[in-house]
């Protein structure tokens, strides 16, 4: 068995080559290895204790994507066929690193554990399935109490595995394939989903990579992750602060005589991208220039922010004091979201916008009217703001917060219409009074308010699309913009947010104004969630395409091997070889090369499945011609590069 001992962020070469999809069952097969035999390991089978709530699965550190799967046992087939084993790796725990960290809780440093890889859980998802299985309803959930002591049925088979010490024994109940189905005995690329193929706004879409738009947002955001400063000529900038490090400022950073502060927070601030050196992930630091936190009273606070997690929150993980920075400062420490812009730079940075509400000189007219489409953001994206918004605040008035940072300034918007509210937290330290020692939630109720007052204000500047228009002396003037332009709904919930009742508001009042649009902006999402799927779909097999090239390349035209110069013209390197040349240098009857990419990929899942079917390798001179097989070359293949390996570690 090979044990799963090293976790890296790169995927490996040697174990991960496709499973082909054969007729006879995979797991019944006495060629089948153990990865495989642990496929149909039934862990109900031996647990003594109740099974456990779905409560005991959420992680704490808000991991959820990386371990749904990984935490459940009976994880169903589709979920399993490319998952990679390095998903049991456990977590590695580190502690806290000296200085003041006043942050209690989870923070990055407390991601949840992973099965350990010592258990079966992860072995079952190494293996690919028979498609046939899935059409067949299973036995296996039937738990058995003393399968040692049962005489097996037709078609079940006892297996007994020993792992680090723990025999485990289990019940084969793997159904065998539907008589009269085929399916192809190796990796093919499907063409696109009908529901999403009448979507595509572009007919020349790429059919075997995902879409130029998609891939150079996420090539963008991969640059902004990985940018770095040259610290000649930021001197500035320290080069590590607490257990950050390498920071890079996202925004011009203030002069160091600059008297002139924040508007929102009272104090100069700065940001910066930074990598934390406990789980080496990117973050966001705010810094508080000249902040001296004198009651950790309200650490309470942080700590409730650090347990809110939302789709359109910032979420905070940390905030610590330092003099990293030469003066005494505060950090808040969020998640980083590459590529992200501000709500002000996206929507209110034309200055031309104003000039409907700007004064105008005695006899001078007011400029020509603005309109939808001509001036004026389109009402279903100010709709779609409107259901996010609403909802980061019913998450945070839920929990018994305040947001207080609703402003163009701290909202940020990735991609096209995604926004999340930034900041969260940093008010409630800056303002901390030592009389809430007692209570420090006494008055979330008035800033919940406040909080209603500022969406109303967010979304009349959306409207009017310009910050001119929530101004008090042309409150008037932008209703009228509102309800030339807009609909009543609108209209309404802006008054609604800015009138002040004599009742206490929530933000659950504005959901009957918002009614139907809200599956609208649903519907929307789970639309978009399917040309992404569809795209990932195309990139599913590419890596282990990849993986096999990248072996592929380390045999052919190898110089020497074992102080052997004619290794990789001898024996089976050679029908690599010509294999290769099967591959990319084909030519026409007149002599220009041969191009083609499904010709590549079709001959190379061919080759990592291993199929029968044979194949003619001429030789450079053409006067040799080899007629193999797929799978006398997957074994060629799969000798010569466990040859290498073997020689990287020494073994030869």
């Amino acid at each position: 068995m090979q044990r799963m001992t090293n976790s890296s962020s790169s995927p490996s070469l040697l174990n991960d080559s496709a499973k082909p999809y054969a007729g006879h069952d995979p797991l019944t097969s006495p060629a089948s290895s153990l990865f495989n035999d642990f496929g149909a390991l039934n862990i109900s089978q031996r647990r003594k204790t109740p099974n456990p709530t779905a409560s005991e699965f959420i992680p704490k550190g808000g991991a959820t994507s990386r371990l749904s799967n990984a935490s459940q046992a009976h994880a169903s087939a589709f979920s399993q066929v490319f998952s990679h084993p390095s998903m049991g790796t456990p977590a590695a725990a580190a502690g806290l690193a000296p200085g003041m960290s006043l942050s209690a809780g989870s923070s990055p440093l407390h991601s949840p554990k992973i099965t350990p890889h010592t258990s079966p859980a992860p072995r079952r998802r190494s293996h690919t399935p028979n498609p046939a299985n899935y059409l067949v309803p299973s036995s296996a959930s039937t738990p058995v109490n003393n399968p040692v002591s049962q005489t097996p049925s037709s078609g079940q088979v006892i297996q007994k595995e020993t792992v680090g010490g723990t025999t485990y024994f289990y019940t084969d109940t793997t159904p065998a394939p539907l008589t009269g189905m085929v399916f192809p005995n190796y990796h093919i690329y499907p063409p696109t989903a009908p529901h999403v193929a009448y979507m595509q706004p572009k007919a020349n879409a790429p059919s075997f990579f995902m879409a130029d738009e998609l891939r150079q947002e996420l090539i963008n955001r991969h640059l902004i992750t990985m940018a770095q400063i040259d610290q000649a000529d930021m001197p500035a900038v320290p080069t590590e602060v607490d257990s950050y490090h390498s920071l890079f400022p996202l925004e011009p950073l203030p002069p160091p005589n600059r008297i002139q502060k924040s508007s929102n927070f009272g104090y100069i601030t700065s940001c910066y991208k930074a990598v934390n050196s406990k789980d080496d992930l990117p973050y966001c630091l705010r810094r508080i220039h000249g902040f001296r936190l004198v009651n950790t009273k309200c650490m309470v606070l942080v700590d409730m922010w650090k347990k809110i997690q939302h789709s359109n929150i910032v979420t905070l993980r940390e905030v610590f004091t330092t003099k990293a920075f030469a003066e005494p400062s505060l950090v808040f420490a969020y998640d980083f979201h590459a590529g992200g812009e501000t709500m002000m730079s996206r929507h209110f940075n034309d200055p031309n916008a104003d000039a409907y509400f700007t004064k105008r000189k005695w006899g001078q007219h007011d400029g020509p009217l603005p309109r939808q489409h001509a001036g004026l953001l389109p009402e279903s994206l100010i709709w779609a703001y409107i259901v996010q918004l609403s909802s980061a605040l019913r998450t945070i008035h839920t929990a018994g917060l305040a947001c207080r940072v609703m402003d163009p300034t701290k909202i940020l918007i990735t991609g096209k219409t995604r926004l999340r509210v930034n900041c969260v937290g940093v008010f409630d330290v800056l303002t901390f009074d030592n009389s809430q020692n007692n209570n420090p939630l006494a008055l979330m109720a008035q800033y919940q308010q406040a909080d209603l007052i500022s969406l109303g204000k967010v979304v009349l500047a959306l409207a009017c699309n310009s910050l001119a228009g929530i101004q008090r002396e042309n409150l008037q003037k932008a209703m009228e913009l509102v309800t030339i332009n807009y609909s009543s709904d609108l209209k309404n919930l802006i008054l609604y947010l800015l009138t002040d009742q004599n009742r206490m508001r929530s933000v659950n009042d504005i959901m009957p104004m918002i009614g139907a649009r809200f599956y609208t902006q649903l519907d929307a999402a789970q639309m978009r969630n399917d040309v992404i799927e569809e795209d990932l779909a195309k990139e599913v097999q590419n890596g282990r395409l990849f993986r096999l090239l990248a072996k592929l390349g380390t045999i052919n035209e190898r110089p020497e091997f074992q102080k052997d110069p004619t290794w990789s013209e001898t024996g089976d390197r050679y029908l690599l070889k010509l294999f290769r040349d099967h591959l990319f240098h084909q030519v026409t009857e007149a002599g220009a090369p041969w191009i083609d990419l499904s010709h590549i990929i079709s001959c190379l899942n061919k080759l990592d499945a291993g199929v029968p079917e044979k194949i003619s390798l001429i030789s450079r001179d053409e006067k040799s011609v080899l007629v193999v097989t797929y799978s006398d070359l997957k074994r060629c293949f799969e000798n010569t590069f466990q040859e290498l390996i073997a020689a990287a570690n020494g073994q030869l």
